[in-house]
């Protein structure tokens, strides 16, 4: 299908054309014409611009007239058509011979070469040479100001003046007022196998329709004007067998439909149609006034300046339910907002919807670098995360981006349709480029926004994020791609001798502008906010001000044991060189209270234990946490870092920070902390809060409501509302990783007192063990001794004596049914039902799977 087209936009790769009837499409780079990918393939080739090869920009601009026809049309799942066009003479004008030239004939052609007298012109036609005179030429480059000449690919509404040698080589004019003055005849011999569109004609009306006209041209052409491209001035004035001069706007080969305008803009080969001034775009008028209602298309519309708008069916329902049409007779006024404006139809694209009118962005020129954005996931590339902002309006948030650090498995964080809330760091509407950040740090940061060298100025503090770390200092960027250096020397008050080990690629950081030359770009920055006051308090920097540059909340390290003490363990950071000094309470050595106290009790001072996280940097101390469930719920992005990213119905691994009558107080890493009241603690009734939790002991948290003024969060503890789905696999997990550090504890156990030791390594749950019985407690409970239990007390409460009678020194079986390393203790059965069914082997087996 061919079509008359007004260039839209130009982008580095493609040409976007508007179309008839609010239609748009694009052609690629590749579709301008044969010479133009010539020198295209070249550059590819040779890996350098070719002489004669000029951007899309430098040949064409905004609002001009071309032919294009349709090589496909797609439509999306959303229902956006996708029409790819090509405004190529060979394929415009394929339907033309070198016979069926003939003078005064308008046809497209494209500029394959310049030469010393004039240019060679690629019409599409086999076997003709086309040539084009330098002073046919002149008054088209003036008054287009490109340059002196004509540039190759440059496409042109070209006249033929003369014919030779039966068409084998014609001569052109592209002169603005020949081309202007030109009309198809019936002497051009035009049949639909050739007729092009953008020709003007002299045609007669045939028949009037409420929805527009019937036309003959051409003798035996006919063509239909519809009511968007009637003149409006005349609108109401046609009757048949009146004469008009019409121009073509489609003609579809296959189905012999021929479209036509009267707009005067178009009347006149080589004019531009009018355009829509920029402030308008985007405009909402209150009181626009309905001039005809199309049951079938839509409503045609009268702005307040005179202006015709046109609002499709879809857009005319101002919420999700159907239009009246008795809303829409004549005279009625309604408000819209301006979403578009279509070149081919000299008209403004309205809509009437709510959602519209109160829309923030419409355009990529609507958005603002530093903006704080809503938007929608749409895709997980490696690239990145690709988000909808609004409805024609996308945004790519780098991989490093995805949030404060950098995520291995982002997919295990985000799903396609979640709603994130982003910031922009760069938007260039004409591209339709737009960058984002999902860095919380960023999107929360309050410090100005550095999107130009001109605003640095020193003493300037923001925020920013490292994209290079080196020997010599790292690079910082900001908004719009500022970048600046901070050199060695201002990264800390204390010497970094390897600032790639401090500092990562995305790390957010804040910065003071020291100095800033705006023509040259140059930035430089530093991190020492703090000293450049006096020397005074360089001398006051502690060397806590030194781990806080170093580890930061969720940084595993490696740590000796350097003292035990009551209530945790004082260990030094290996691979330090200030040989820095952190603390792991007792109850963060694992996510088991009682494993906790036994890894206390066994741990002597030299033992290094790897995989440990910095939990907190406040205070004297650096605490740290060996607990898994914490660390892998960082690792993985499963947190909160401040009060505002919390929302409803999240699940938070924490622990619990205190345990009062009315409620359980829980924290999480970062330092957010919840409270879990009394009647959503448990499935089961809660008469003491004590007897169901205790401090250090780790929990999964619904978060069931947020308070914003008083900062805060109410959560749920019951294990019914806290599964994430797969309850069998989160329980099997929980109990490897018990079993995984009972092995541990039997490890360190091997080097205590050997007798002792062994036995406790050897007594498992489930195995048959050879007691003596010594004597019976006043509970009704019995003392047993033997070989294998040298140094233990075992015992067997009243209920797990069976039908035996203790008899001092009496030799008897007995099951393991509990080992209670911390105190030396060791619970067994006498119950011969239990003895007979010997689950020793069973509970070995399930024991040996977990632990591999």
């Amino acid at each position: 299908m061919l079509l008359l087209g007004c260039i839209k936009e130009v982008t580095d790769y493609e040409l976007v054309i508007s179309l008839p009837n609010d239609l748009s499409g694009f052609v690629p780079i590749t579709q301008i014409s044969d010479a133009y990918s010539k020198l295209l393939s070249m550059q590819v080739a040779q890996g350098e611009l070719p002489e004669g090869l000029n951007s899309l920009s430098d040949m064409y601009s905004p609002g001009t007239l071309v032919r294009c026809i349709v090589t496909s049309a797609k439509k999306s799942d959303e229902g956006r058509h996708t029409i790819k066009l090509s405004i190529d003479p060979r394929r415009v004008n394929k339907g033309l011979n070198a016979s069926a030239l003939a003078t005064g004939m308008l046809l497209s052609g494209s500029v394959s070469s310049v030469e010393d007298h004039g240019y060679l012109i690629d019409i599409g036609v086999i076997g003709t040479h086309a040539f084009l005179p330098h002073e046919k030429a002149t008054s088209y480059i003036k008054a287009a100001k490109r340059g002196t000449d004509l540039k190759i690919g440059q496409n042109l509404n070209c006249l033929i003046v003369e014919v030779k040698n039966e068409g084998r080589v014609v001569r052109l004019s592209i002169d603005r007022s020949e081309v202007a003055a030109s009309l198809a005849t019936e002497q051009h011999n035009w049949s639909l196998c050739n007729l092009l569109p953008g020709l003007v004609v002299k045609a007669r009306v045939q028949k009037v329709f409420p929805f527009g006209m019937k036309l003959t041209f051409l003798s035996y052409f006919t063509g239909i004007v519809d009511f968007m491209h009637m003149d409006p001035e005349k609108s109401m004035n046609y009757s048949p067998d009146q004469v008009v001069k019409a121009c073509v706007l489609s003609v579809h080969p296959s189905s012999k439909a021929v479209r036509l305008t009267l707009r005067p803009a178009f009347l006149r080969p080589g004019g531009s149609p009018k355009q829509l001034s920029s402030d308008r775009m985007g405009a909402v008028v209150e009181g626009s006034t309905v001039k005809a209602f199309y049951k079938q298309f839509g409503a045609l519309f009268e702005l307040d300046d005179g202006t015709l708008a046109f609002a499709r069916l879809k857009h005319l329902s101002k919420n999700r339910k159907p239009i009246k049409p008795e809303a829409f007779k004549a005279g009625y006024k309604h408000k819209c907002r301006i979403i578009d404006y279509s070149l081919m139809d000299e008209m403004c694209v309205v809509s009437l919807k709510y959602r519209v009118i109160e829309a923030r962005f419409l355009q990529y020129q609507d958005i603002h670098v530093g903006d704080v954005v809503q938007g929608k996931m749409l895709s997980l590339e490696p690239t990145g995360m690709h988000v909808k902002v609004a409805d024609g309006i996308k945004g790519l948030v780098p991989s490093i981006h995805l949030a404060d650090v950098i995520l291995k498995q982002p997919e295990k964080k985000y799903n396609i349709g979640d709603e994130v809330r982003c910031r922009v760091l760069e938007c260039y509407p004409a591209g339709k480029k737009l960058t984002l950040t999902l860095k919380k740090s960023l999107i929360q940061s309050k410090l100005p926004v550095l999107s130009n060298y001109e605003d640095a100025k020193p003493g300037l503090i923001t925020h920013g994020f490292v994209v290079c770390a080196r020997e010599f200092g790292c690079i910082v960027k900001f908004y719009n791609d500022v970048k600046g250096l901070v050199p060695k020397n201002e990264l800390s008050s204390e010497p970094i001798s390897c600032p790639d080990k401090v500092f990562y690629e995305g790390q957010v950081v804040k910065v003071m502008v020291l100095k800033c030359e705006p023509q040259q770009e140059r930035l430089l920055l530093s991190f020492r906010l703090l000293s450049k006051s006096g020397p005074e308090d360089k001398r006051e920097c502690t060397s806590k001000e030194k781990q806080e540059v170093k580890y930061q909340i969720g940084q595993i390290v490696d740590v000796k044991v350097l003292k035990k003490k009551a209530d945790g363990l004082e260990v030094a950071i290996l691979e330090d060189e200030s040989n820095a000094v952190a603390w792991i309470p007792t109850q963060h050595l694992s996510d088991f209270v009682a494993t906790s106290k036994l890894l206390w009790h066994c741990l002597q001072e030299g033992d290094v234990l790897p995989r440990v996280m910095c939990l907190s940097d406040k205070g004297e101390d650096i605490i740290l946490s060996r607990k898994s469930a914490l660390i892998s719920a960082v690792q993985e992005e499963q947190v909160v870092r401040s009060f505002f990213e919390i929302q409803p119905g999240m699940l938070l691994t924490g622990y619990v920070r205190n345990v009062m009558p009315f409620g359980v107080f829980v924290e999480f890493p970062f330092g957010v902390t919840g409270l879990a009241p009394k009647v959503s603690m448990s499935d089961k009734f809660v008469t003491d809060t004590k007897d169901h939790f205790v401090v250090g002991q780790t929990v999964i948290a619904k978060v069931m409501s947020i308070d914003e003024e008083k900062y805060r969060v109410l959560l749920n503890l019951k294990v019914s509302e806290c599964s994430s789905g797969d309850s069998a696999a989160e329980s099997f997990a929980l109990l490897k990783q018990y079993f995984k550090e009972l092995k541990e504890i039997k490890d360190l156990l091997r080097r205590g007192e050997p007798s002792m030791a062994q036995g406790l390594c050897e007594l498992v749950p489930g195995k048959e063990v050879q007691l003596v019985m010594q004597d019976v407690r006043e509970d009704g409970s019995a003392l047993f001794s033997g070989s294998c239990v040298t140094g233990l007390t075992v015992t067997a409460t009243r209920y797990h004596l069976g039908d035996q009678n203790i008899v001092p020194g009496k030799k008897t079986k007995a099951l393991v049914l509990h080992v209670d390393a911390l105190t030396s203790k060791v619970y067994v059965s006498l119950q011969e039902e239990l003895l007979k069914q010997r689950p020793k082997q069973v509970c070995v087996q399930f024991l040996d799977l977990c632990v591999s």
